[in-house]
């Protein structure tokens, strides 16, 4: 399987879905112009890595910032990550970013995925 591997600039999140060395990441903010269009890659590279997922997978977010548009496809995101076996989400957040905590513990509310919460 090909890695999904884009870099992160001022407006969009770095990602990186790599299924034989087990990375599974997005990090950084997401606020692209068009979150659609940004995130289709990622939902296609996941679909794929369904049908032939490694027996488990900690997928990471580490996001210091989201836009309103970005949490539907973050979402989005999650719920295509619901269907796989063995999923477990890592949410990572600055201790003192309660936001990003809420957010978090609202995404584990709206999916059945296991969440571990880290502060980093």
């Amino acid at each position: 399987m090909e890695i999904l591997n884009l870099e992160g600039t001022e407006d969009t999140p770095k990602i990186i879905l790599d299924k034989k060395n087990g990375i599974f990441e997005i990090s950084g903010r997401s606020l692209p112009e068009d979150s659609a269009e940004f995130y289709r890659p990622v939902l296609e590279w996941i679909e794929a890595y369904g049908g032939e997922s490694n027996p488990s997978t900690d997928f990471v977010f580490k996001l210091e910032y989201f836009n309103t548009a970005s949490s539907k496809l973050i979402l989005d995101v999650l719920s295509a990550l619901e269907d796989i076996k063995g999923m477990k989400i890592l949410w990572y957040f600055h201790e003192d970013d309660e936001d990003m905590e809420e957010a978090g513990q609202e995404f584990s509310e709206l999916v059945e995925i296991p969440f571990e919460f880290k502060t980093y």
